[in-house]
Parts: structure tokens; sequence; C-alpha cells
């Protein structure tokens, strides 16, 4: 395909855009946060005028180009001025994800040599302060690194006492006040940036060990916000909700660099837990979240319908049945026969309309998910019920995206084709090469990494893959964990957990198989709200979590769905034995990376007796769990731990 267009030289940079669209759209929304029940606007002036005061601050306090400001927090207005405040005067914005415990926040700190930190409020510089002498050097070490935190949530923090900590209006102020010419300067800061210029230090998964910094520039991520919006056009009076973290390469793709490209609205949620209240109260345009989310909607959806009204459940069934008819033969042929179309018409009025308002997506253009795989069957049931979902398949270090579904030509088992100016080829193994504009400049302090993953312009992705015979690309697994079983069969565990995980009892799965292993067996965290409710409903009693995981019906339930899976399975693919995990999987375990991947071979080697105990014939493994109070007094916690085998379809 043929590259974009070469960027205009006034909106070449993220600062640059923000001021073109100051002088353009005036006083349209350009942000919207809601406090305390209530939309409080920002218009494109008032935008830049804080970015403005920001940078101008920040000067003041001694920021020079090339350095580092780490932003920690939920998404709010003053993620996105502090990060374009530092690129104005050519500094590099990193984002944290905002549950980080203290001692990652410490390794991305100390390995980014960050002099200031903005924090969003008193847990996040309460995570500071547990690290802050050796991110200060105060441990001695002599080594200084972050010299001030400001924070833009001041609840809880007018009693703290540190001198280093700053209110987001106060270095607003500070700016304000700063000399006449520091004020002239704003705008030649931003006509000095350049496209080339590192934007952001983007992290990696970290599926493997500690993150990356990937170095995005502003000409990557706009070359990837010109490719995207030519293939699905937005515009400048859509709504956009940014309720997923902005240190997601996922996020600052369609959020940050699409939304000052296209100048569209973007939206913050109250708090985490109002978020699909306030979707629902905007109804964007256009949505993109990781796998978990569609997941998620798909499980509530399911768990509401049992605990509806057989009339409710029985309209909803024939509608479901043809929605999917509909929908199989829309992606098949382009066109449905005008009876079929009037039944899905009635099946929309009746059921599917008020079901897309109830999950915020009734304004819907298009959907995305990306990040992971995700199911056949959720984009299935997406497209059966109106929703016009699409995979975009990328990776932060290339600007988030580089294959993604046109609207006439979605296959549920691929991932699309290229975008504009993006190259894909399969190269040795089956690794899935990518070259493009988009491609990152490298990693941050690893030169290793980075000549590992860029060799003559094309970026080694470590997935494994293959194209169909129409050009799309399909996705299987990572390359490290594509398995090959005793007799040959090569098959990806992420394929079988994502089958798995479209049970809406089923939060999590970890499948193993191939290589020591003789045959196919699971790990299996259950959904414990849905769980719980399916439970509660049949008068089945329960106190913990692993109480009821550990439950005779639970198992079933686990079996009944592992079995309907297997029968879909080759013979030598399927789940021969499971068992159900006795906790949650957590980031704060380092069980799943803060974009929710499974670290699956650092599960393997933490639940290495369980595993085993998969493959060593026994029925039930005993695990010991020590658990520590808050008073320092710790007690072991014996869990007995049943493994059973469902049938084989």
């Amino acid at each position: 395909m043929s590259a974009p267009e070469a960027l205009p030289r006034d909106a070449d940079t993220l600062p640059k855009l923000l001021l073109k669209n100051a002088r353009e759209r005036g006083e349209e929304v350009a942000l919207r946060e809601k406090e305390f029940g209530i939309w409080q606007s920002l218009t494109w002036v008032d935008y830049a005028e804080r970015v403005r005061s920001f940078a101008r601050g920040l000067v003041e306090l001694g920021l020079k180009k090339g350095e580092i400001v780490a932003v920690v927090g939920d998404n709010r207005p003053e993620w996105l001025i502090a990060q374009l405040a530092a690129q104005t005067v050519g500094a590099r914005s990193l984002g944290v994800y905002q549950d980080s415990v203290a001692l990652e926040v410490r390794y991305l700190m100390e390995f980014s040599g960050a002099r200031f930190v903005i924090a969003e409020d008193q847990e996040q510089v309460d995570k500071l302060l547990e690290v802050w002498d050796e991110l200060s050097g105060g441990d001695g070490s002599g080594d200084h690194r972050v010299e001030s935190v400001i924070y833009y949530d001041p609840r809880g923090l007018g009693s703290y006492p540190h001198d280093f900590l700053l209110g987001f209006p106060e270095v607003e102020e500070i700016g304000r006040s700063a000399s006449s010419s520091c004020e002239a300067d704003f705008e030649s800061w931003v006509a000095a940036t350049k496209s080339d210029d590192v934007a952001l230090l983007s992290t990696t998964s970290g599926t493997t060990g500690k993150p990356k910094l990937a170095m995005l520039s502003h000409r990557n991520l706009l070359e990837m916000a010109h490719s995207f919006v030519s293939i699905d056009p937005m515009h400048s009076d859509d709504e956009f909700v940014s309720f997923l973290p902005l240190a997601w390469i996922g996020e600052q793709m369609i959020g940050a660099a699409c939304g000052l490209l296209v100048g569209f609205a973007l939206n913050f949620p109250e708090e985490p837990e109002t978020v699909q209240h306030d979707i629902r109260e905007i109804g964007p345009h256009t949505m993109f979240s990781p796998p978990r989310i569609w997941e998620n909607m798909v499980s509530d959806v399911q768990v509401r319908i049992e605990d509806s009204s057989w009339l409710k459940r029985k309209v909803y069934n024939r509608a479901l049945d043809i929605g999917y008819r509909s929908a199989d033969i829309l992606l098949e042929h382009g066109r449905q026969p005008a009876f079929l179309a009037f039944q899905r018409a009635l099946a929309n009025a009746c059921c599917f309309f008020w079901l897309r308002d109830k999950l915020g997506l009734r304004r819907i253009r298009r959907a995305y998910t990306g990040g992971a795989a995700l199911g056949p069957d959720i984009f299935r049931f997406f497209h059966a019920i109106g929703v016009n979902l699409k995979q975009i398949y990328g990776q932060t270090e290339v600007s988030g995206i580089s294959v993604v579904h046109r609207d006439d030509d979605i296959k549920f088992h691929t991932v699309g084709t290229p975008v504009p100016g993006a190259e894909v080829r399969i190269g040795e193994g089956g690794e899935i090469l990518t070259r493009s504009p988009s491609v990152f400049l490298g990693y941050y302090n690893n030169q290793e990494a980075t000549e590992e993953a860029l060799r003559d312009g094309w970026l080694y992705s470590g997935d494994a893959g293959y194209k169909d015979d129409a050009g799309h690309l399909i996705v299987i697994d990572r390359k490290k964990d594509v398995m090959e079983l005793h007799d040959g069969t090569q098959f990806s565990p992420q394929f079988i957990e994502n089958k798995l995980k479209f049970s809406p009892y089923i939060k999590e799965a970890v499948v193993f198989g191939g290589g020591d292993y003789p045959f196919v067996t699971s790990l299996i965290t259950i959904d414990f709200a849905n769980a719980g409710k399916w439970a509660e409903r049949r008068q089945i009693p329960y106190t913990t979590f692993t109480d009821l995981a550990q439950k005779r019906e639970i198992y079933e339930l686990a079996l009944e769905h592992t079995a309907r899976i297997n029968a879909d399975l080759p013979e030598s693919a399927r789940i021969q034995r499971l068992l159900l995990l006795h906790k949650e999987l957590d980031a704060d375990d380092e069980e799943l990376t803060r974009t929710r991947k499974v670290r699956r071979r650092f599960i393997a080697d933490r639940y290495r007796l369980l595993v085993d105990a998969l493959y060593g014939g026994k029925d039930a493994v005993e695990i010991e769990n020590q658990i520590t109070y808050q008073d320092g007094s710790t007690a072991i916690l014996e869990t007995r731990l049943r493994i059973a085998a469902p049938a084989n379809g």
C-alpha cells in the first residue's frame, strides 16, 4: 500500500496540533471531566492556555529539553496537560500504570532518570514517599533523580510537610507569573518541536520480565493516526470516553494522537466504578478496549439474562439466534435475504437496541479490540447485536497499530490487513515482521534489545502467525508459546484460553501442553462475582473465593463448559485435566501484566506443585498458603485442591 502523505509542517507534532485546534476550534469542547456528578468542560482555548501555563511552570522549576516527566494516576485532563507541556519544551513523557505498586514505580523512575513526577492523588504520592530515599538519593547513593512531585488531587495531602510536593495549580500559577520573555517563548517552544523528537516513553507489556521503554516520536504517533483515520474516518463532533490507562499505547493511540489530529472531545469518567454509567451518558462514537472489557460485557449480559424472567430470556434467545444468522451471512456475502433483514429489524427493535443502550454502545460506529487475542465467540456475539467490532493488531513498538479489519472485510479468526504505509511479512519460524513510518526509534537505555527487535528496518514482533489467501493476517500466539504436542500437532494455548473465557464463570485460564507435557491441561480462576451469583441462586453456601472455587458444583460447572470446548478441538488438543485455582491471578503478584496479559512462564514456576499434580495422576493436591495479617502475625492456610477430568466430546 502507498504511504500516507507527508505531515504538514504546522501540524507535525502534538503541541503544534494543540495550538492549531485552539486557533481553529476555539470554544468547542476539547476535554470533559465528570466531577460530583456534573460534566465539566474545557474548550480548546482553555486547554492550550493550561498547557502554556504548566509548561512555563515546569521550565521555571528547572525542566530542560530531553529530560523525563513521569505521570502516574487515573485518566484526568491534567495527565494530558502535563504530557503536552513536557513535549512542548522538548522533554519526554513517561506514563506509569495507576495500579503499579511502589517497587514498580521505583524501577521506572530509576531506570528512566525522571526528574519530575506528576501524581494524581494521595495514593500515588504515598507510593513515591515509600521509596523516596532511593528516588531522591537520600539513601546515600548520591545519585539525585526525582526533584519534585506534582499532584492534581489535593484531598488528604494538606498536612504533608514535604517541600518537594507541589499542587498542579501552584505550578500553573508559577507559569502564569513567569517573566514576559518566558511567556513570549511559549509559541517559539512549540514551533521548535520536531516530528522526529521523542514524544513518549511507552512501557511494553513485560510478559517475560521487567517492561522496556519504547521511544515513540511525534512522527511515529501521527503517521499512525493519519493511517488509521484514512481507513475509518472520525469527526470533530465525535465523542470518545477515555477510561483505559493513558500509560497504555492503545489509549494514547486514539485518545491522544487521533484526538488531537481530528479534534474530537475526550471525556473522563468520574471514578473507575462509574465508567459503565458514564459511558452510557456520553454515548461514544468510537471505542477501543482490550479483550477483557468485551469479555466482561458478554459475561455481564449472560448473567443478567439468566436472572431475568422466562419471557425476557425467550425473547433474547430468539433475537440472538436471528442476530447470529444475520451477522454470519452479512460478513460472508455482504448482504442478507429480505426476510432475514426484516427479522433482524424486529430483533433490533425488541432487544438489541435496548441492550446496546444498556452497554453504552447505542451510538457506536466502530468498536475495536487489541492488545491481545479476542475469541471468535465474543466477536460473533457483538456483531449479532449490531456492534461493528473490529480487531486491531500491533505493538507498543509500532505506535499501537499495523493491521486492522476493514468495515466490509471482517473475519473473526483474523486481525485484518495492513494499514496504509505498513508492510507485514512472515519471517523465519512464522514470526510476524512489520515495517512502517510508525515503528519506534528503539528502547530507552537498552541497545541490545533494540538491535534484537529492529533489523534492516523491520520490527520483529515475537508473535507467530500466517496470512490467508485473501491477505488477512492470522495471529497464532506469542512465538515462544506455540506448542507442539507429542503427535506433532501444533496448538496455541491462547486460542483455548479464549474459548474457556467465553464462559461468564471463568475469568482467567492458563493452558499447558507440549514439550515435556504429554497432554493438555488448564489452571482456571473463576469469576467470583458471576460464579457467586450462580451459587446463591442455587442456595449453595460459601464464604471466601477459595471456598467457592472448591465447591463440587462449581467444578461441575467448569467441567460442563470445558467439555463443550473439547468437542470443537482436535482430539490431541483437548483438555484432559483441570484445576480451579484457589486465588485470582493478580498483576500485583506478577502473574499478569498491567494490561492483563497472562505471564505463562511465571505462573508455571510459581504454581509448579499444581502443574506437576495435573500430570501426576493425582485427584487432589494439598498446598499451604502463608497469610500475613496487619499486626505482622502469620497463619498457615491449608487448602486441598481438586483435580478433575472433563468429557472429551
